[in-house]
């Protein structure tokens, strides 16, 4: 996490922080998930009380800051983030950094460059990038970014971390959706930007060819003394 902050922060990104417990309206709602949205099945929620959740990501961070602040805006916000989840990858507590950027005549090319940048100066300069079409509620045009593998290049059909494809999923993206914009009173047809999400234990678990993320949280002394 702190490798990745650094990298963000030398390309002109503040840190934002938030609360862990947030409100359904910030973690949800604004976030261009209305109720009885079905993408909200996808976060496996933790329910609090009330209005109030375990955030199932930073993305809530996004909303504050920009009800807050007026553009231009470059800002990373990671954190700790829970979901009702638990096996060999996945944790019902996880760390996630979001990032994103608001100005005018933000493009997907400034997306695809920020992150390509981003990717490159943590898993080497020679790594290879590509951008899948996707979905996600809070942006528009939405992507998956993979890298290349950085163990086997895509040689080796028994590659533990590839499956043998040659890629791997890194993290989500997108151009901010125009719904986000009009949550937080920014006029969509002046401001344009992007915004991503990655978890850091997955990119832990990738570099270290590490498969089960329990052990980061299991303190066993054996696992901890290899760092």
């Amino acid at each position: 996490m702190e490798q990745l902050t650094q990298i963000f922060r030398n390309l002109g990104f503040s840190v934002a922080e938030g609360p862990e417990v947030e409100d359904d309206y910030h973690n949800f709602e604004a976030l261009n998930f209305p109720p009885d949205h079905p993408a909200r099945d996808m976060q496996d929620t933790l329910f609090v009380e009330g209005d109030f959740v375990l955030r199932t990501h930073t993305s809530p961070v996004q909303i504050r800051v920009m009800e807050s602040r007026r553009p231009p805006l470059r800002v990373i916000a990671p954190g700790v983030v829970y979901r009702h989840d638990s096996d060999l990858t996945h944790s019902p507590m996880f760390h996630q950094i979001e990032g994103f950027m608001v100005d005018r005549n933000v493009t997907f090319g400034d997306l695809k460059g920020v992150l390509t940048h981003a990717l490159q100066k943590l898993f080497g300069a020679d790594t290879r990038v590509r951008l899948r079409p996707s979905f996600f509620p809070f942006t528009e045009p939405s992507a998956e970014i993979d890298i290349g593998c950085f163990r086997c290049g895509g040689r080796e059909r028994s590659c533990r971390i590839c499956k043998g494809s040659g890629w791997i999923e890194i993290l989500g993206s997108g151009l901010i959706d125009p719904n986000v914009f009009r949550a937080v009173g920014y006029d969509p047809e002046e401001l344009s930007g992007f915004a991503f999400g990655m978890g850091i234990e997955r990119i832990a678990m990738l570099k270290f060819e590490i498969d089960d993320i329990r052990l980061f949280f299991a303190n066993d002394v054996r696992f901890l003394r290899q760092f």
